[in-house]
């Protein structure tokens, strides 16, 4: 039977060296140096912090526009204490994740030896989902799809080893619990939209559960609202603010919904990925497991999530006929909970993003998934145990991660070698190029405003409202008098010259300075002048 009640010493000591020892993999790896972090992460909070919206226009691209509430605490953790205190932090935070999928394990599990062995089992699945490819990649990184799937896991977890209160408990019990699933759960999708699918995995996980109407009906209600609510508290105040500042709420995405002037009557949204062909939607899983290209940027391979799609369909019809294993590794009811969850969820994360980074989650989850379906299957126990032990050997031989670059933990966090400007009280910078450079605007002084006439989002000649109103600011700013540079990164020069011609401007070619930061790169800076 499993382990019921609160947890042991022994297991509380499981989990909190878990998270020291993420936090310390985390500080010896050193700083993120990811496309996004430079592009967005960093500056997020800083232009939020400082009231940046209205005076820099696109910065970083569309993540200008993105909710920066996650990205806080680091941003102030590496302002205000050491640099290595805050990616102690940010690990012990991603390796959280441990926490779930162990209690998850540990109520699921089936062991009939020693009282102990499902402890012990639980903690070796738990840490066998946080060593997948993507998941070790994350770590130490602020892409943070590994925290959204900490709230997400939680939400589950909530539901999995709470499975006989929300099915026949008191109506009380079960509406506090679900309340409680659905406001974490929604938490994860008001800091960061792509977590949407996990909010369906949790609808579909709660439905699951069983049980009597009333019970069904009063766990899909009190979990609704609940996680509207979380989805509230952390996304209402900063799209009312962007609706405000753009007409759209989730500018510059869905504006041929919303029609806001200051983009394109289009939806901005990044399709590369979604599968159209149903062959491709079937195979999905297999495609991106053997070319990484198919599902993201990040090079990374692992074959769980293979294994746990092609596992879980026979387990799901061993249920419908009910012919399982009398002596199932894991209680039923348990299994089909974490089947729905991960079923519902993928199918919305494959219809509306089909990027593998926002599906960590299903990474970190499928251990539980293989290890649910195989154990339902009705053959030998001894025999279900061997494929077990099989499949769990050839996932860590053929799992491939991608460690991205990281720059030396030091303080101060981000540091550039700026050339001094003689009036920056008269000054304005215009980026232009594909490269992420928002990290870099934030070391500016507050008085300048940063302008991205050039970029992924906006074009020089796209006719969006952003970049007339853009135009017409550098207009104002020359005619003023005022002195324009050019920041760029060293190697997309060619490209700044052609857009900074639309503007009429020119580069100062014997007066730029090259120069770098303490993260990466190699970028110019370039006063302009006016031409004729």
């Amino acid at each position: 039977m499993p382990p019921t009640g609160r947890l042991t010493a022994r297991e509380w000591t499981f989990l909190g060296i878990t998270l020291l020892f993420w936090a310390g993999f985390v500080i010896l790896l050193g700083k993120d140096t990811s496309w996004d972090f430079r592009n967005y992460h960093w500056y997020a909070p800083y232009a939020f912090l400082n009231g940046r919206m209205g005076i820099d226009i696109a910065v970083a691209h569309q993540g200008s526009w993105y909710n920066p509430y996650l990205d806080l605490p680091f941003y102030w953790l590496a302002n205000h204490t050491r640099a290595w205190i805050a990616l102690g932090v940010l690990g012990a935070v991603q390796g959280a994740t441990v926490i779930p999928l162990y209690m998850m394990g540990r109520s699921i599990l089936r062991v009939v030896a020693k009282p102990g062995d499902a402890q012990l089992l639980a903690g070796a699945l738990a840490l066998l989902g946080q060593f997948g490819a993507l998941t070790i990649t994350e770590f130490g990184t602020t892409y943070y799809d590994n925290v959204m799937a900490c709230f997400a896991l939680s939400g589950l977890a909530i539901i999995v080893c709470n499975r006989d209160a929300l099915r026949t408990g008191p109506l009380r019990n079960a509406a506090m619990l679900s309340a409680l699933a659905g406001l974490i759960t929604g938490m994860a999708m008001g800091l960061k939209l792509p977590s949407m699918p996990w909010c369906i995995g949790f609808a579909a996980a709660l439905l699951a559960v069983g049980g009597s109407g009333r019970h069904i009906g009063l766990r899909l209600a009190v979990g609704g609202i609940a996680g509207v609510i979380g989805f509230a508290i952390f996304a209402a105040p900063w799209m009312l603010h962007v609706y405000e500042q753009t007409g759209n709420p989730l500018f510059p995405y869905f504006n041929a919904y919303w029609q806001s002037p200051l983009a394109l009557d289009a939806h901005y949204r990044d399709l590369r990925f979604v599968p159209i062909l149903f062959w491709r939607q079937i195979f999905f899983p297999f495609l991106f497991t053997l070319d990484w290209h198919v599902a993201g940027d990040l090079a990374v391979q692992d074959i769980r999530l293979a294994l746990a799609y092609i596992l879980v369909i026979p387990a799901v019809i061993v249920l419908i006929l009910k012919k399982e294993a009398a002596d199932a590794l894991v209680e039923r009811r348990a299994a089909i909970i974490l089947f729905a969850f991960a079923a519902a969820g993928y199918v919305t994360w494959l219809k509306f993003f089909a990027i593998y980074r926002y599906a960590i989650l299903l990474e970190m989850l499928s251990v539980l998934l293989v290890i649910a379906a195989v154990g339902l299957l009705p053959i030998a126990r001894k025999t279900r145990q061997l494929v077990l032990v099989g499949l769990a050997a050839l996932v860590l031989v053929t799992t491939r991660s991608e460690f991205l670059e990281r720059a030396p933990v030091e303080d101060p966090y981000i540091e550039t070698a700026l050339p001094p400007i003689p009036n920056p009280g008269k000054a304005m910078v215009v980026m232009t190029g594909d490269a992420p450079l928002g990290f870099i605007a934030t070391t500016l002084p507050p008085q300048i405003p940063v302008l991205r006439i050039d970029g992924w989002f906006l074009q020089p000649r796209d006719g969006s409202g952003l970049t007339k109103l853009m135009k017409a600011r550098v207009a104002a700013h020359l005619k003023s008098g005022g002195d324009l540079y050019l920041l760029a990164d060293a190697n997309d020069m060619n490209r700044a010259r052609a857009a900074l011609r639309d503007y009429r401007l020119a580069i100062r070619w014997p007066v730029c300075q090259q120069f770098d930061t303490n993260i990466i790169g190699l970028y110019q800076w370039c006063p302009l002048a006016r031409l004729p």
